[in-house]
């Protein structure tokens, strides 16, 4: 166990820093439900896949490239369906969708969990910051064109990071969404961790308005050494890599705060919320901005319109 793990305990879920997947979903049987990740090829997204076929649900193994989808389902057995989903392609995602929605099965579950972390250099993407188009525009218009395939009950799971507390004070730079006035990679990388968070409080604040019982939650994994982190420089590089057994999670530590938010009979009452550590999280005040959520929503909604 880390030293951050001794440090801190259980919290009101029974879960804590040092839950793991697995143990998250202990007696839970799962068969029956279709649950969709993107990402599931390596780090959160393979162990995320790998517990939830264990316990009998059927994955949606969502890849950059079939290859990558089937290559990452052979490995952990269970049943998965290989789809491809090139978050930072809108034609690849619109194709995912349609390829889902071809299965006729409904989802109990998506869960948002690939992304992209601290580009050094600014890249753009359709005229917009790549970190932010991916992360969260790519995710935008997967969730948005699969809610009517969720279930009733059905959850959407969406990963932001603690990260989103270094995002600009302003939070969402709607005047520079192309970061062409500045641009620093982990303050992009930040950014689209806030929109992640905001987008899952606006999702959820529909949901609840609809009077539905489906349920949105952003969540915050925890410090994990993944496959993320290489575009860091050398030196943070070193110092993550080597401090990291003591202040770090294991892989089946950080997904546990996402397994738990998509499978867990508990996690139906905290819609809109932010979790972590299995438990509800404190988000900054941006966090938790609902107007600028909705904000958020309709820009997005104008970004995609301008993609068709």
């Amino acid at each position: 166990m880390s030293i951050s793990g001794l440090i801190k305990g259980s919290g009101a879920s029974g879960f804590g820093w040092s839950s793991t997947a697995a143990g998250v979903t202990e007696g839970l049987d799962l068969t029956g439900r279709n649950i969709l990740i993107t990402g599931c090829n390596s780090g959160l997204g393979l162990e995320t896949m790998r517990v939830l076929v264990e316990r009998g649900a059927t994955v949606f193994a969502a890849a950059r490239s079939r290859e990558k989808a089937e290559a990452a389902g052979a490995e952990v057995g269970g049943e998965t369906i290989a789809v491809v989903c090139e978050l930072s392609d809108p034609t690849s995602v619109r194709a995912c969708v349609d390829e889902v929605r071809g299965h006729g099965r409904r989802l109990d579950a998506i869960i948002c969990n690939a992304g992209i972390m601290a580009l050094p250099e600014r890249e753009l993407l359709f005229g917009y910051e790549k970190q932010f188009f991916t992360n969260h525009v790519g995710h935008f218009i997967l969730v948005t064109g699969l809610l009517d395939q969720l279930t009733d009950d059905g959850r959407v799971v969406v990963l932001s990071s603690d990260a989103h507390r270094t995002a600009p004070r302003a939070g969402i730079e709607f005047g520079n969404l192309t970061a062409e006035k500045s641009y620093g990679g982990w303050k992009a990388y930040s950014h689209s961790k806030l929109a992640n968070l905001l987008f899952a409080r606006e999702l959820g604040r529909r949901f609840a308005e609809a009077g539905s019982k489906r349920t949105a939650t952003a969540v915050h994994p925890g410090p994990i050494d993944t496959n993320l982190t290489r575009h860091m420089n050398a030196v943070a590089r070193f110092t993550w890599t080597t401090l990291g057994p003591l202040f770090l999670k294991s892989v089946p530590e950080g997904a546990a705060t996402q397994v738990w938010a998509a499978v867990h009979p508990d996690v139906a009452r905290h819609n809109g919320e932010y979790l972590a550590d299995c438990n509800v999280g404190k988000s900054t005040k941006n966090g938790a901005d609902a107007e600028m959520a909705r904000r958020l929503w309709e820009e997005t909604e104008r970004i995609v319109e301008q993609l068709a």
